[in-house]
């Protein structure tokens, strides 16, 4: 961590947590191009020089705050990943879908400014951020899959890297269909209450059961 971010960290949690709530917020509504230092430093009541200090450039800040929210949405990822291996594959597939829904949630913003990054070609460093995204998410499921394959819950003769490819699809746009209407695609899970939500999780992991599984 550079010296400039450890300034930071350094700051009481309260302060800190301000600065990154006020941060997402205007890049959440105004995307990175359109964000504006001055704007985030005048809803703070702080010198624009004392953001400068903490991260050195918009750039700066904004790195600092995807690492924040990659840190945040891995934790409950890491609880289910380190369970007993013993637990049903497709159960950890159906906590983890229900887990990014708890946290988009939670965090409607630091969504949206992911959707951004997603969709919008011009977004800085996109394909740097986005690669990360992908290879901690195939990181955490490959794990999950050959521990599934160890135990015989699917099926040996899969492709491992194909397997990954499609599970880490099949969460994004799960994930997308609760949070962007458009993007529902007759699901229902836009806008759905949380019963409703977790049906459909397990609707999808029993799809992923019988097409992954050995059983039929």
């Amino acid at each position: 961590m550079t010296s400039t971010k450890k300034t930071f960290e350094n700051l009481p949690d309260e302060k800190r947590e301000r600065v990154l709530a006020e941060a997402t917020q205007e890049f959440a509504e105004h995307g990175y191009h359109q964000a504006s230092i001055n704007r985030i430093v005048d809803r703070l009541g702080i010198a624009k020089g004392s953001l400068f200090k903490y991260f050195g450039n918009k750039q700066g800040l904004f790195e600092y705050l995807f690492g924040h929210a990659v840190a945040q949405f891995k934790k409950p990822l890491k609880v289910i990943r380190d369970a007993n291996s013993d637990t049903d594959f497709f159960e950890r597939m159906e906590m983890s879908l229900l887990a990014g829904v708890d946290f988009i949630t939670a965090h409607p913003l630091v969504y949206r400014i992911y959707l951004k990054m997603l969709f919008q070609e011009n977004f800085p460093l996109r394909d740097k951020f986005l690669s990360e995204i992908r290879q901690a998410s195939a990181k955490y499921l490959r794990q999950l899959v050959n521990e599934a394959m160890k135990s015989g819950q699917i099926r040996a003769d899969i492709d491992l890297e194909m397997a990954i490819f499609h599970l880490n699809s099949v969460m994004d746009h799960f994930l997308q269909a609760c949070a962007v209407p458009s993007l529902d695609g007759g699901t229902g899970l836009f806008d759905a209450d949380r019963k409703t939500i977790e049906n459909k999780a397990h609707a999808l992991t029993d799809f992923l059961r019988h097409g992954l599984g050995t059983i039929s």
